[in-house]
């Protein structure tokens, strides 16, 4: 009876300080205790169910079978990123830990998602971002921080000037968002690659393809150059943990160079 005497005090000593009454303390309880049982069977569910991954990418092929309402009409300040906003935020979870000097993306298009990055890079205060595409548009973004050159990210004019534009003590990352069959991909992997330094990150983009899990036939592409690419080099691994939200148009599409 002692104990639970002392108990009961020590409830209403908190109650106290923290202005609440009985009721709503235990009706706190209550939803902590079921918030806590949910997470547990869905976690549960997760575990022991194919149904939970097929529910991802059921999900999965709604939202990219569905540009015109969802990642085509994805705007970053005004500007279409084409993007999965969850992917655009682990994006800027990579820029804010490693800080690069360049980002160096292939397939800018129209560039929101290099004016993306650039935005990013105004809040960190520093770095600047390389697109690279085959076409120059009119109303591609412009932003001081980023720089447009036109022609064939594979193409060896292309890459030196990419290259010459790098400082040796220069933190980059790449992101390949260009042609998405498979021998482009792996060569575009080949050669950027070796841009990337150690703890930073080479994000093959759009690796959903050729049913990963949507438009299975579109032939091989980004998601069959990155196990080719990883049967010639050692130096990467695949982040699974950027792919937190579930839903990512990179499935093992975030490689981090190894330290």
């Amino acid at each position: 009876m002692r104990f639970l005497d002392n108990c009961m005090k020590t409830i209403k000593g908190v109650n106290r300080s923290l202005g609440l009454s009985q009721d709503n303390l235990l009706r706190k309880l209550f939803r902590i205790i079921n918030y806590g049982l949910e997470l547990i069977l869905v976690r549960l569910y997760h575990k022991s169910s194919s149904s939970f991954r097929d529910t991802v990418d059921l999900f999965h092929s709604l939202y990219y079978s569905s540009p015109e309402r969802t990642w085509n009409n994805t705007r970053w300040m005004g500007r279409r990123t084409m993007r999965c906003p969850l992917d655009l935020w682990v994006y800027q979870e990579i820029l804010y830990e490693i800080q690069p000097d360049i980002v160096i993306e292939t397939g800018t298009n129209e560039g929101g998602g290099a004016h993306y990055l650039a935005s990013i890079m105004d809040v960190i205060g520093k770095g600047r971002v390389i697109g690279v595409d085959i076409e120059e548009l009119d109303h591609r973004a412009d932003h001081t921080r980023i720089t447009y050159i036109k022609g064939s990210s594979i193409d060896n004019d292309i890459v030196a000037k990419v290259s010459k534009m790098i400082e040796p003590d220069h933190v980059v990352l790449v992101i390949l968002d260009s042609d998405h069959n498979m021998p482009h991909v792996l060569e575009e992997m080949k050669i950027y690659s070796e841009f990337v330094t150690r703890g930073s990150y080479m994000i093959v983009e759009d690796s959903n393809v050729n049913g990963h899990p949507i438009m299975p036939n579109w032939g091989p592409g980004p998601f069959e150059a990155i196990q080719k690419f990883f049967k010639e080099n050692d130096s990467f691994e695949v982040d699974k943990s950027r792919e937190k939200f579930y839903l990512s148009f990179n499935p093992s599409g975030y490689l981090k160079k190894k330290d």
